[in-house]
């Protein structure tokens, strides 16, 4: 285990930082370890995938502030591994946005490094929702079809040459040559008295939402402290509808059908073959996957930019 700042062997910190050295550009790490010194913090550095789960799951038992330092898949693992040491109420879950698109970290209000410290010191504390994919914790965002594959298929240098746009350049690729998916996805009983719902048919993708949502017509902040998954299944479309002038508003909105329903829980099966599913970065393949919210049950260190209903309510539509 890489450790830069410690208390000393066998030392039990109530402040941990996990640092992902590779996230992003890289050049983040002298400032995150010089800021972790400032504020208290023994930093355990990762060197190979599942690290930062590891480390935060053997600091949970007796931290009660836990850093991720990088992307949303850091902050992924390591909410996964306070969920493993059974710590969630005992801990609060802090992120230091250090990745290359950092939606997490900008749906709860953090800007950068130094400000994510300040916040960590001074700032608010919000119980949020969690989303559970066949037992696997994600705080942002399930992700099944094109988008997870393109994801997959991003190299670390695309990433660190063109940033987002290296996701949405892999996408826009991917969705010229991707079979439609098979699948059935049902849904619990909604807010308001809305009925379960069950969908058939061919899809693009679907996007289950906890802290993200995925339209663009309304803030990328979902509410995450409602209890409820915000669902998209966008059917399958001829692929020029999805490129073109309007490519992205065409991806999650105007060039293909949606059917949007907000729930507690839901299933998703294939019909035909394993899918893979992207859990804030972090890939799952499985052919049956089931979802549920547990409300509150992450603290996490928020920004002014935060806010608990983003839009103060909204009917989701069916078209």
């Amino acid at each position: 285990m890489g450790s830069d700042a410690s208390d000393g062997p066998g030392s039990n910190p109530s402040r941990v930082l996990v640092l992902n050295p590779v996230s992003g550009s890289q050049d983040h790490v002298d400032d995150a370890v010089e800021l972790a010194g400032e504020y208290g913090f023994e930093v355990r550095r990762t060197e190979e995938g599942g690290d930062a789960e590891r480390f935060a799951e053997a600091a949970a038992d007796e931290a009660d502030l836990i850093a991720a330092v990088g992307g949303d898949g850091t902050v992924n693992e390591v909410v996964n591994g306070v969920v493993n040491a059974d710590a969630l109420e005992s801990t609060t879950v802090a992120v230091v946005p250090a990745g290359t698109g950092n939606n997490f970290a900008t749906n709860v209000g953090i800007e950068g490094l130094e400000h994510a410290f300040e916040l960590i010191e001074d700032g608010r504390r919000r119980a949020i929702d969690l989303g559970f994919a066949n037992g696997r914790a994600f705080v942002n965002s399930c992700i099944g079809g094109v988008t997870a594959e393109a994801s997959a298929e991003t190299s670390a240098e695309s990433k660190r040459e063109l940033g987002v746009l290296a996701y949405v350049k892999n996408t826009l690729e991917t969705v010229r040559e991707f079979d439609s998916l098979r699948l059935g996805v049902e849904t619990a009983p909604g807010p308001d008295d809305e009925r379960p719902h069950r969908w058939e048919g061919e899809a693009l993708f679907v996007l289950v939402g906890n802290c993200r949502r995925f339209n663009g017509t309304r803030t990328a902040q979902a509410d995450v402290e409602d209890g409820f998954f915000e669902v998209t299944v966008v059917e399958d479309a001829a692929a020029t509808e999805l490129l073109g002038d309007a490519a992205l508003e065409g991806l999650f909105g105007n060039g293909s059908r949606l059917v949007r329903r907000r729930t507690p829980s839901l299933a998703i099966e294939s019909r035909d073959r394993a899918v893979e599913y992207s859990l804030d970065g972090e890939l799952l393949e499985t052919d049956a996957l089931d979802l549920e919210t547990h409300a509150g049950a992450l603290e996490v260190v928020v920004g002014d930019g935060y806010q608990p209903d983003p839009d103060q309510g909204w009917p989701l539509e069916t078209t």
